[in-house]
């Protein structure tokens, strides 16, 4: 590890069309101290050539195959050397003083393990994405002031529950305490399941308006394949991270969201996405046990107490 340095991870599939503008934005930081790593999910529209030969100070991590978004942020934190390691995807843009200011909210407190960006909209600049993550009480996890207007009402350090993984930050101390993210989630909530593991080992996730990005959302993923992933993945979040005292206090609240989550796409049957999204809840029941075990790993090391896991959710939205 290099005390100070400022590790970029970004994923990249196909992504040719988008690395100017990101790559550009991150050439411009007023952080002095950045690497850049780029994983490539084995592209075939160039943007390896077009990345050596106009960004010449990247580094290219090659993957022989497509291994997801989890696999390609993996095999880039494994590479990275910095003292904070930063997921982004590529089809962001990011403010100048962006890096500098997540240093800034990691020197905040210790405990912070995480930092969260202000994600706005590409083409909406006053339109907001995502001000940092928060779980329910019901068991699903949200993008804290989704679509709303930007007025200010988010323009204050603020504690939250998770980072949005396209645009997370994490201090490496605490990814060599709780691990990397779990490849098997392969994309889409991967970056909750981090942010359940750094809050039941004490880690704390700061949201900070001063670093601002600019996200071209959905541009690399949704339709079937992210309802089939997000059916899926949610039951792993529920059986892998959810500790007994929260099925304890809200466990009726999870199993009806649940229930009417499958009742609705069981409703839309004719809809492909709704069909998929049962295929996934069903995958992930029939994985129980694997999920089971990876729970008793997790629930094992909690480091904080039931008031404090309760005072981590938020209401049902």
């Amino acid at each position: 590890m290099i005390s100070g340095l400022f590790s970029v991870v970004i994923p990249n599939w196909n992504g040719k069309h988008f690395l100017q503008d990101c790559l550009t934005a991150l050439r411009q930081q007023t952080y002095p101290h950045l690497e850049v790593i780029i994983v490539d999910n084995a592209s075939h529209d160039g943007s390896r050539e077009f990345t050596e030969s106009t960004f010449s100070e990247v580094i290219w991590v090659q993957l022989p195959h497509n291994h997801g978004f989890t696999g390609a942020c993996n095999a880039g934190m494994e590479r990275a050397r910095g003292e904070y390691i930063c997921l982004l995807n590529n089809d962001t843009a990011v403010d100048p003083n962006w890096a500098q200011a997540v240093v800034d909210a990691f020197a905040h407190d210790p405990q912070v393990g995480s930092v969260a960006s202000k994600m706005l909209l590409f083409d909406r600049r006053d339109t907001i994405h995502t001000t940092g993550d928060q779980f329910t009480q019901d068991g699903r996890a949200i993008n804290r002031g989704v679509w709303q207007k930007d007025e200010g009402q988010f323009d204050e350090l603020a504690y939250v529950f998770s980072a949005c993984g396209g645009s997370s930050t994490y201090r490496r101390t605490m990814l060599d305490q709780i691990g990397l993210l779990d490849d098997d989630f392969f994309f889409l909530l991967e970056d909750v399941d981090l942010g359940w593991r750094a809050q039941l080992a004490g880690w704390r996730c700061l949201y900070t308006p001063h670093a601002i990005v600019y996200h071209h959302l959905s541009a690399t993923g949704g339709g079937v394949t992210a309802s089939f992933h997000d059916g899926r993945n949610s039951i792993y979040l529920l059986v892998k991270d959810v500790p007994r005292s929260v099925w304890q206090a809200h466990g009726g609240k999870i199993i009806r969201k649940q229930g009417s989550i499958a009742l609705e796409a069981l409703r839309a049957w004719r809809g492909e996405a709704a069909r998929a999204r049962l295929r996934g809840m069903l995958q992930g029941m029939i994985e129980l046990p694997k999920l089971l075990q990876k729970r008793r790993s997790i629930q094992a090391n909690i480091q904080v107490n039931a008031e404090t896991i309760d005072q981590m959710l938020i209401p049902p939205q």
